[in-house]
């Protein structure tokens, strides 16, 4: 654990004020969930909580599947990160941040295909543009998405077809009523 320095205190409703700088490094947002730990010597940690990264292993099984299936590379996110990938390089993806345009289209709560766009990054560094993006909604929130990925590697996006997009929409679908059960 790093020591930040800031020190705040208990209002009377038992509340604590995280600062704006460790709000905006750790990428936490107005109404996420937060986790909170904690341990014999008195400390107190919360850590973001991800219902997405609940069903971590559900989600590779799901994408491992469409990926053998269906031959669609994608990868299962939750807000923040790529939580499960198929038919792409896992250590370029798992656990990577992803691109704020990503995050922001998550944001629109509406499927998304690339179709005569310019092509944009699922996280910074690796190679796989989005081809179709669908949010991941469960209870009116956004926990994350399914994008099929198409790995532009000198060859053009041929488009997107409405198997890919009636795939993409059925993954984010199923995921979000698991997370309501």
């Amino acid at each position: 654990m790093k020591a930040t320095g800031i020190v705040r205190r208990i209002d009377d409703l038992g509340r604590v004020v995280i600062p704006k700088e460790i709000r905006r490094t750790m990428r936490i947002r107005e109404g996420d969930p937060l986790e909170i730990f904690t341990d014999r010597e008195g400390e107190v940690i919360f850590k973001k909580y991800s219902p997405i990264g609940e069903l971590a292993q559900f989600a590779a099984q799901y994408a491992e599947t469409l990926y053998k299936t269906c031959g669609l590379a994608c990868v299962i996110c939750d807000r923040d990160a790529v939580i499960a990938c198929a038919g792409i390089p896992k250590k370029e993806y798992t656990d990577r941040k992803l691109t704020a345009e990503v995050e922001a289209l998550m944001e629109t709560r509406q499927l998304y295909t690339c179709d005569g766009k310019e092509p944009m990054p699922v996280v910074d560094g690796a190679a796989g543009v989005v081809s179709c993006l669908m949010p991941i909604s469960s209870e009116g929130d956004i926990t994350g998405c399914v994008a099929s990925v198409f790995a532009k590697d000198g060859q053009p996006h041929t488009g997107t077809t409405d198997l890919e997009t009636k795939l993409i929409q059925t993954a984010a679908g199923f995921l979000g009523r698991q997370l309501e059960s």
